[in-house]
């Protein structure tokens, strides 16, 4: 299934909101950050969405969501393709995420588990950190790029 793939405009949110929300993830904060969500479009209606949060160098993913009508036909897999895409695009170094239920499919994409307390304090401040998701939710890590090296 070919969707078009691009940044959400000020006329999604509602579509976005919706379809987040009937995949029973928070919508909280979501739309603070609508110059860096993605949407997959099937003509003009919306089927899935992933975003990220850029909180300095390094971002949330979150929001990923597919219309259930579509899933498994490989819209996730292209919106976290292209969400990484972006990020890295826009120089980011770490992207994190938050799940309960994805681990396994994260892992694709190059995710690794990560102790909650190795987060950067800019991120562990955002609110899907602080209220949005419980403490119980697994903390996962793509490293786009490595850390600097220290200056001597």
């Amino acid at each position: 299934m070919k969707a078009d793939i691009e940044r959400a405009l000020a006329r999604d949110a509602h579509d976005v909101l919706r379809l987040v929300a009937e995949s029973q993830l928070t919508t909280d904060g979501l739309l603070d950050h609508l110059p860096t969500i993605l949407v997959a479009r099937l003509g003009h209606r919306i089927v899935g969405t992933a975003g990220l949060e850029i909180h300095s160098d390094g971002a949330l993913l979150r929001s990923v969501a597919v219309s259930s009508d579509v899933r498994g036909r490989g819209v996730g897999t292209v919106l976290v393709e292209s969400a990484l895409h972006m990020a890295e695009e826009l120089n980011v170094r770490d992207v994190y995420l938050l799940t309960f239920t994805a681990e396994n499919y994260f892992q694709r994409f190059g995710f690794q588990s990560l102790d909650r307390g190795d987060v950067p304090a800019s991120l562990r401040a955002s609110v899907q950190f602080t209220h949005a998701c419980p403490s119980t939710a697994l903390v996962m890590l793509r490293r786009l790029r490595p850390a600097p090296e220290p200056s001597v």
